[in-house]
């Protein structure tokens, strides 16, 4: 078992003050968006392991190449290959995310086959997608959290432009009540990603002005555009469910499904992928005729998780991915330890109280390693997370 020490992302988005507040330690007055725990090339953990010549510190990277097998399990490798297919993040939002959404596993493979094909390089601002992989996640709040997730009916994306009174939106509100929920969704994103910038930038200010009169149900617009001054995604934004998480409950946000995160801190996990496709918000590259061949234009509830509770003290979120299981344990003081072992490799953060794993003792926002098949035990009084590859 390795202590894991982590890198913290500064994005413009973060807040500057929840990680810090976590972690107990002062903020820097920059942002500090995520933190991040596991393999990913971009940013992975490091620990610190014995050998020959002493104490030698290297990147979690490192040590799964080392021995993929030892470290992973035979049967993670197996249905994964030699890499941890899974990223844990304490995620901090202080303004909305871009609005986005990620590929299927089939859409990524295609993808990434065709910019390879074509020699775009990886590090181009107009690619798309970074790898073959797919990108599913969830995120558990930690605090109360707002986001996004998944488009509404049109009917009430329609009520809720209507009672703008702008009446350059008119034409999408038509689009919502004429057409069939697919159709009317597709036209409708298709109209605002592709309308003149300079006119848009205009009906984006006129509906934010709006929305903030309004307050209320339109609170939240008023809030993004307040980031995101004239950006269509504020209007692309009215298309989605609005959402409010309590802290222990969670959304899963799958493959074509539309979200953004807008505030509040929680632990997020997902696939070990970098595959985003942006559709709004954001003065990143938007390609939108890959988005619109790979957005899912239905309407759908945002289906809010809330852990099942099992005898072991377990309380697992379910999730129908392979790459990645979330669980979540209250411990209690003086209560006998719990039995954590498991035939596959786990990233155990504590989010409150104080909590021993094995030797080590984690505060807020500390976390450790378990290779797979290694024995271990947790004992306190706080709350430890618990991320592995699904069963």
């Amino acid at each position: 078992m390795d202590r894991l020490s982590n890198t913290v992302r500064p994005y413009a988005w973060g807040s500057t003050t929840a990680i810090p507040a976590l972690l107990g330690i002062a903020p820097t007055g920059e942002p500090q968006a995520e933190m991040w725990m596991g393999a990913h090339p971009g940013a992975p953990s490091r620990i610190t392991r014995t050998t020959a010549s002493g104490e030698t510190e290297l990147a979690l990277t490192e040590a799964i190449e080392a021995d993929p097998e030892g470290e992973l399990g035979t049967a993670t490798v197996a249905r994964f290959g030699p890499r941890l297919p899974f990223l844990l993040k304490l995620l901090a939002a202080g303004a909305p995310l871009s609005l986005q959404v990620h590929p299927n596993l089939d859409q990524a493979r295609e993808g990434y086959a065709d910019e390879e094909a074509r020699g775009v390089p990886i590090d181009a601002p107009h690619r798309t997608y970074k790898d073959a992989n797919h990108k599913p996640e969830l995120i558990c709040a930690l605090t109360p959290f707002d986001g996004l997730c998944g488009f509404r009916r049109p009917t009430e994306a329609a009520d809720a432009m209507e009672a703008l009174g702008v009446d350059s939106l008119k034409p999408y509100v038509d689009l919502l009540r004429a057409h069939p929920e697919e159709a009317a969704l597709r036209e409708v994103l298709t109209a605002i990603l592709t309308a003149d910038p300079a006119e848009m930038a205009d009906t984006v200010a006129e509906a934010a002005a709006a929305a903030e009169r309004l307050g209320g149900a339109h609170a939240p617009y008023a809030r993004i555009a307040h980031n995101y001054p004239g950006d269509p995604g504020v209007l692309a934004a009215m298309l989605l469910n609005y959402v409010q998480l309590q802290p222990g409950e969670a959304l899963f946000l799958g493959a074509g499904v539309p979200h953004a995160y807008l505030d509040g801190l929680g632990v997020e996990i997902m696939a070990n992928s970098d595959n985003v496709l942006r559709c709004g918000l954001t003065p990143k590259h938007i390609d939108v005729p890959e988005l619109l061949r790979i957005v899912r234009f239905e309407a759908t509830e945002p289906g809010v998780l809330r852990p099942e509770a099992a005898p072991s003290g377990e309380e697992r979120y379910e999730t129908p991915v392979d790459e990645f299981a979330l669980s979540r344990y209250t411990l209690a003081s003086g209560a006998a330890p719990t039995g954590l072992t498991a035939p596959t490799p786990q990233i155990l953060l504590c989010t409150a109280g104080s909590v021993t794993v094995g030797e080590l003792a984690l505060g807020p926002g500390e976390s450790a390693y378990v290779p797979a098949g290694e024995t271990v035990e947790a004992a306190g009084a706080g709350t430890l997370f618990l991320a592995t590859v699904a069963a």
